[in-house]
């Protein structure tokens, strides 16, 4: 089997059967990692002793004729924002570096483990998932796969990169503003934000509360809806993990059945994101949308009303949130910042009280609207960022004749939609001789089985795919 490139399901399906070891699939991995990530720049930390024992359990289960679990053997890393028993949790900070390690692991964490998938490690990304390039001044930048010049995009770009160099076939991260979909789209690899609340954050450092969702990467869509399955579930140790989501729309992967998804297509109705949605991009970034709306013969476009105010005040919002929370660590260690990081929260710490108030009252003015347009369209497509992957270092783009500053402009078309949490998976396109750019797929809250289904189609007509890509 080759270990580079296999997806996880299929890696699971072969340890359960005897078929190669838990242990050897661990060591492949450790092995790829030695060789690839001194070029890539994805792991922060590598847990290869307590990954190798994990992976020897999960043989010695499978000897005694017991499941391991539907991820049996399969290889994970996560953002370093995710509570790992006995490391320290960065968030990709200087300064979290002298807190103690996590005495247990982050819930999501400890959910892939008991599904039998096996630990790696921890990866790299922009300090408190504020940011959208992963050129983090602690850590380095994480290198984009496909041209190691460029970003892999951010906030969790070392969980993009990770995926799309072939270093491990599943990653999990966290979506405040884009963070997942940004660098899914610009890696070329699969990326789901579920909707806000469904997937447990404990033991997650947060950024902005009502805001922060996590989610994960991965190379097929049957692996997003595995490992979206295994993590569902309600969590005494996140409050906003409480409510239950309809019961038709729990353990997803039992949709993608190609009869279920042609009947399930055939009652939905798809829309494209016009006005805002189609301004300030790249051709090619709205090119890969029709690439999409023809596969899936889809000429409609619909509005999303007041977009640009929603990105606005999720701007507000985000920053005054992550001000707050990161206030103590600015009076007592600014110095201890990254700069573009600290020069962001010290703005957000100046926002008004009244301007904050008055985004959290248009934002439920804008979910409103969304609901009335869900009442319309069961699924919405629109470009993931405006351009393909910017050089590390880059701080400008030209769109639509302006120069503008990249790392805000990478959410262009991300932040209108975690603004109300709605579940979004990017899927990626890949393009002949040029850089791979992202698609989303939009749906109502809780209607995360539709979007997968959708992606399948997609899927299977080779439109969208997630091959690795490592040009070192």
């Amino acid at each position: 089997m080759n270990f580079d490139s296999a997806d996880a399901m299929t890696i699971a399906a072969a340890v359960r059967e005897g078929n190669v070891s838990a242990v050897d699939v661990t060591k492949a991995a450790l092995a790829r990692i030695a060789m690839r990530n001194h070029q890539l720049n994805c792991f922060t930390s590598i847990t290869a002793e307590a990954a190798l024992a994990d992976a020897a359990r999960i043989d010695s289960e499978i000897a005694q004729g017991n499941n391991p679990g539907i991820l049996a053997g399969v290889p994970f890393a996560v953002k370093n924002l995710f509570d790992i028993a006995g490391l320290t949790t960065l968030a990709g900070s200087k300064i979290n570096a002298d807190n103690p390690p996590a005495t247990q692991d982050a819930t999501a964490v400890a959910k892939l483990k008991q599904a039998g998938a096996v630990l790696l490690g921890a990866l790299n990304m922009d300090e408190y998932a504020y940011g959208f390039v992963t050129e983090n001044s602690h850590y380095g930048p994480t290198h984009n796969p496909h041209d190691l010049l460029r970003v892999a995009g951010g906030s969790s770009g070392g969980s993009a990169a990770a995926v799309a160099g072939g270093l491990v076939p599943l990653t999990l991260g966290s979506d405040t503003n884009g963070s997942i979909r940004v660098p899914a789209a610009l890696c070329g690899v699969f990326g789901f934000k579920p909707t806000y609340g469904r997937l447990s954050r404990a033991g997650v450092t947060l950024f902005s509360s009502s805001f922060d969702h996590i989610g994960c990467f991965a190379r097929s869509v049957q692996d997003i809806a595995t490992v979206f399955d295994v993590l569902q579930g309600k969590d005494h140790r996140d409050p906003i993990c409480t409510k239950r989501p309809p019961v038709e729309t729990l353990h997803v992967t039992s949709h993608l059945d190609i009869s279920a998804i042609k009947i399930a297509l055939a009652k939905s109705a798809v829309g494209i994101a016009g006005d805002y949605f189609t301004k300030g991009a790249q051709p090619e970034a709205l090119a890969a949308v029709q690439q999409v709306a023809d596969a899936l013969d889809v000429t409609e476009y619909i509005t999303i009303p007041e977009a640009h105010r929603a990105r606005a005040a999720a701007f507000v919002i985000t920053a005054s949130e992550g001000a707050n929370l990161h206030f103590d660590k600015l009076q007592r260690r600014p110095e201890d910042f990254d700069p573009a990081t600290r020069d962001r929260f010290l703005a957000g710490a100046l926002i008004p009280s009244s301007w904050y108030l008055q985004a959290q009252r248009f934002r439920k003015w804008y979910r409103d609207r969304l609901r009335e347009v869900f009442q319309n369209v069961d699924i919405i497509l629109a470009p993931t960022t405006p351009i393909s992957a910017p050089l590390i270092g880059q701080e400008t783009m030209n769109l639509d004749g302006e120069e503008i500053l990249i790392r805000p402009h990478l959410g262009l078309f991300t932040q209108p939609l975690s603004f109300v949490g709605l579940p979004v998976l990017s899927v990626p396109i890949q393009r002949p001789n040029a850089l791979p750019l992202g698609v989303q797929l939009i749906a109502a809250p809780y209607n995360e089985a539709l979007i997968l289904q959708v992606a399948a189609v997609l899927e299977a007509k080779g439109i969208v795919s997630a091959p690795v890509i490592f040009n070192g």
